[in-house]
């Protein structure tokens, strides 16, 4: 993971890039990397834009889940998806690439 804030007006943006373990990956390993990017997420300041961008390793599928999900996901779900959605929804976030077509 690696994270960089950028100065803007109105506001800063900062990004955040991750690589997400793969499904096949210990339970443990999953843990730790959820753990260190809500970590990171934490430290942000509450005013700040924030783009979680990479590898999730994770389908969402079709079906819509407001707030979190939008219409355009592709596929099946996988095993990472609900620890996806579970984090997307603790922290308010979008999977914004399901938004549009």
């Amino acid at each position: 993971m690696i994270s960089i804030q950028l100065q803007g007006k109105p506001t800063n943006l900062t990004i955040i890039q991750i690589y997400a373990p793969t499904t096949e990956a210990e339970e443990s390993t999953i843990d730790d990397f959820y753990m260190d990017l809500q970590q990171i997420l934490d430290d942000v300041p509450k005013k700040d834009a924030i783009l979680i961008i990479g590898d999730w390793n994770a389908k969402v599928g079709e079906t819509a889940v407001p707030g979190i999900v939008g219409k355009f996901g592709l596929g099946k779900r996988n095993e990472a998806d609900e620890r996806l959605l579970d984090f997307c929804q603790e922290n308010h976030m979008i999977i914004t690439n399901t938004c549009f077509q």
